[in-house]
């Protein structure tokens, strides 16, 4: 069964933090690099942070410094931790493995919404 639920986000204040989860099914999350992604209304969806099966990572310049990627490869999550939020971070937040494409499986996601 292909499953993606994305939990924790929710609305702070600028400079807050907030740590989001995806739980995902093995047949996406085995093996695979995964990343959360990011769309704000009337934007396209923008990959911020990958982490590869071996705990390599990587982020968007938007993020750098600010947000971590990390995985539990015996649970089949991955995290975002964000801190140091900013109103330009707001959007609905999804993870799904790398790459991915409009036609692939997509969760629900996780609004955060980041207030000025």
């Amino acid at each position: 069964q292909v499953q993606l639920v994305e939990s924790g986000g929710g609305l702070v204040q600028a400079g807050g933090s907030l740590r989001l989860s995806c739980a995902a099914s093995r047949t996406i999350f085995s093996l695979n690099a995964m990343g959360w992604y990011r769309q704000a209304p009337g934007k396209q969806r923008e990959l911020v942070a990958t982490v590869t099966s071996g705990g390599r990572t990587g982020y968007a310049d938007s993020v750098k410094g600010r947000f971590t990627i990390s995985r539990d490869n015996a649970k089949n999550t991955v995290y975002l931790q964000m801190s140091s939020l900013k109103p330009e971070d707001t959007a609905g937040y999804y993870c799904n493995k790398i790459p991915s494409y409009d036609h692939d499986y997509w969760g629900q996601g996780t609004q955060v919404t980041v207030s000025s």
